[in-house]
């Protein structure tokens, strides 16, 4: 009779072991995250403006973290995917800030900027990839204040270095592309050129994982948005675990007027024209955005990490999900 005790007593025990290691509590290194957070949000950034002096030290910053995680490159010439673009004369006033709106520009020859979008990847079980997101740019300096967007969108870019972090040494069932993306506030201009310039084909994508703004809620809510378009999603997102903030779905429904249809409010919006799935992590406006009170020293600390292990959670679940699905 012992000997059947002691037999189901290490069964249950084996049991219980492994509930524990699939139930395994997501925690991020929080003085890293909150201190690439704060960084990326500097003055000594001048608030990321594309094509910018700033802008271009930022780029840096976030490749050098990337390979310091051991994050390989997602392209043979390095993880710094360089762009042009050009302002087209008469309407550069309108979209590049350095120049004064109240002289005549509609002599003034185009103008080419290189931009640049950070990109590294976490190579997978399977070809088919996930793509995580957010925009490395803001709004730069405008009548002599910087707009260091703390929020929109500096932690949306730490958070994929912490993300990385999280999985560079687990076995991801999908490849994991990492992409901090260039001029998000002019049209997506980054996300447009890496996506007709993908490191791998962009058939195999079955994912984008888009952040834009997941630092503060005052109301402890974080919402993902794209499910009105991609329903098949909400399964894992229902299976997420957290309790420390409340996960909403929403702001993707054209006909909800309650609700502002965030479906093109920032990069997902390349992937979504593309017919590539997409979920959106995102909070409602507050009072600082897009305004030069946009701060580190604004951005909830609890609430931001939360979001980003919640997120982290939901992109695990996805990892399996999606991979169960073909």
């Amino acid at each position: 009779m012992k000997k059947h005790l002691y037999l189901i007593a290490c069964i249950t025990l084996v049991v219980a072991c492994q509930k524990n290691a699939t139930t395994e509590t997501i925690k991020v290194n929080e003085e890293k995250l909150l201190y690439n957070l704060k960084v990326i949000s500097h003055d000594s950034m001048q608030g990321r403006f594309f094509g910018t002096e700033g802008n271009y030290k930022t780029q840096h910053y976030i490749a050098e973290q990337f390979a310091a995680l051991g994050i390989a490159p997602a392209f043979a010439s390095g993880s710094i995917q360089n762009f042009p673009y050009t302002f087209k004369g008469k309407f550069r006033h309108r979209i590049y800030p350095v120049a004064n709106p109240s002289l005549d520009y509609s002599n003034v020859p185009d103008t080419t900027v290189t931009g640049g979008n950070v990109v590294t990847m976490i190579k997978g079980e399977s070809e088919r990839a996930i793509v995580i997101t957010a925009h490395l740019d803001h709004l730069g300096v405008r009548d002599g204040e910087i707009f260091n967007g703390a929020d929109d969108d500096a932690s949306g870019t730490a958070a994929l270095l912490a993300i990385a972090d999280y999985f560079k040494n687990r076995s991801p069932k999908h490849t994991m592309i990492f992409a901090a993306v260039d001029a998000e506030e002019i049209g997506s201009l980054g996300a447009d050129y890496l996506l007709n310039n993908f490191p791998i084909a962009i058939e195999n994508i079955a994912l984008n994982v888009n952040m834009d703004m997941i630092g503060r809620n005052d109301s402890l809510q974080l919402y993902a948005s794209g499910l009105y378009h991609y329903p098949n999603l909400k399964q894992p997102l229902d299976k997420v675990k957290s309790t420390k903030i409340q996960l909403l779905y929403g702001h993707d429904d054209p006909n909800d007027e309650a609700k502002a249809d965030w479906t093109f409010s920032s990069d997902h919006r390349i992937f979504h024209k593309k017919q590539i799935p997409f979920i959106y992590f995102g909070v409602e406006d507050h009072k600082d955005y897009h305004q030069p009170t946009d701060t580190y020293e604004q951005i909830s600390k609890t609430f931001y990490v939360s979001a980003v292990e919640l997120i982290i959670e939901a992109i695990e679940k996805y990892d399996s999900f999606l991979m169960d699905e073909t």
